[in-house]
């Protein structure tokens, strides 16, 4: 059985494509790949300021727009800049670096199963980060630890050492999708092992920490936690973006894109380079959050209608997905619901139809 990223139906290819030229540069363009992230933009918003207003103290939209600019009393303004403000930021900031990275694996593997949480990357940083909470936390606090700069310089350093060791076990003179799968899947397994063998070196203290963050949570964020995740996507998503045209050949194989002129290692190595950067941070940021990554790029190919995982819609849905997760986990159950409980029950049967639907194809 071997998935492929799905290609764009014929109809598809009859639609026409309008054509952009600003000065000396020209594209084409569908009207639905600029329709889908304006949309998403505006439910994000919406949904945003919504999330803002829920709570022990409630607020209006209307008052969380005038706190967010400076209006209303002084204690809604703390409630929304300080307490909720933060959270509902990290939201969006981990969705769109999830989203970007699901779509840039995706594209790359050509294989729709092919995200950090399958291919290990999120248990590799899940390494690292619990061996912080439980090593360093140590004779201190778990929250001290927490909020040092040790954990994501860990996550980071963990998703890389587990990126390199899955596409160097899966190399055999180019990058095999079902192969690459395959040995992701073993590797998190791996992964999972060795978490679950840290957590039995823990006091009770770091081993709740770590479990809550493995579990994937937004709870707790502050400015502190959002920063260094901006900064970190200042750099990484104009990157994203500037590897357009390079994804557009790579998803026709190897051979098509040495015959256009593309080197293909240099450029397969930058993709994997930026795709696990940020996953790392996202996952250093909140935990791993389940299924984001693998979810949203195939939604996003399907409402836009390309033949690829778009980069910008896959951010923009990664982030409305996170933040709606988010308020259905405040919400519908309680406070301090982990986000990746919610992502995981949306995420999961997708993956099982993705499973059936590629059999069903491999039978034909």
């Amino acid at each position: 059985m071997t998935l492929t990223a799905p290609t764009r139906a014929p109809e598809h290819r009859a639609r026409p494509r309008r054509v952009l030229r600003v000065r000396h540069v020209s594209g084409t363009y569908r009207l639905r790949q600029l329709v889908v992230p304006l949309a998403t933009v505006v439910v994000l918003l919406l949904a945003a300021a919504i999330s803002m207003g829920r709570g022990d103290y409630p607020i209006s939209i209307p008052q969380v727009l005038g706190a967010l600019v400076g209006l209303g009393d002084d204690t809604q303004r703390f409630i929304v800049t300080e307490l909720r403000a933060p959270r509902i930021a990290a939201a969006v900031l981990v969705g769109v670096a999830l989203g970007m990275s699901g779509a840039l694996i995706q594209t790359f593997a050509r294989n729709p199963l092919a995200s950090p949480d399958i291919l290990g990357v999120n248990g590799g940083a899940a390494i690292g980060a619990v061996s912080v909470i439980v090593f360093a936390g140590t004779g201190t606090t778990a929250a001290g630890v927490l909020g040092g700069i040790g954990l994501p310089l860990a996550a980071l350093l963990g998703g890389f050492v587990m990126a390199f060791a899955v596409f160097g076990l899966a190399w055999r003179k180019g990058v095999d999708g079902y192969r690459l799968v395959l040995i992701g899947v073993g590797l998190s397994a791996m992964a999972n092992a060795v978490v679950q063998y840290l957590l039995t070196r823990s006091t009770i203290w770091d081993a709740a920490a770590a479990n809550v963050w493995i579990t994937g949570s937004l709870n707790g964020r502050g400015w502190d936690d959002v920063l260094p995740l901006a900064l970190a996507l200042a750099v990484l998503v104009p990157a994203a973006l500037a590897l357009g045209r390079v994804l557009n050949v790579l998803q026709f194989g190897d051979e098509t894109a040495r015959g256009l002129g593309v080197r293909v290692p240099l450029a397969q190595g930058t993709v994997v380079v930026v795709a696990v950067a940020l996953a790392a941070f996202a996952v250093s940021a909140a935990g791993p959050i389940q299924f984001v990554a693998l979810v949203v790029p195939q939604i996003a190919v399907r409402l836009t209608g390309g033949s690829r995982p778009p980069l910008i819609a896959s951010g923009l849905l990664g982030a409305l997905l996170l933040v709606a997760s988010d308020l259905t986990a405040r919400t519908v159950l309680t406070e301090a619901f982990p986000v990746g409980v919610v992502t995981a029950v949306v995420g999961a049967p997708y993956l099982l139809w993705l499973l059936v639907r590629g059999r069903r194809r491999s039978t034909l």
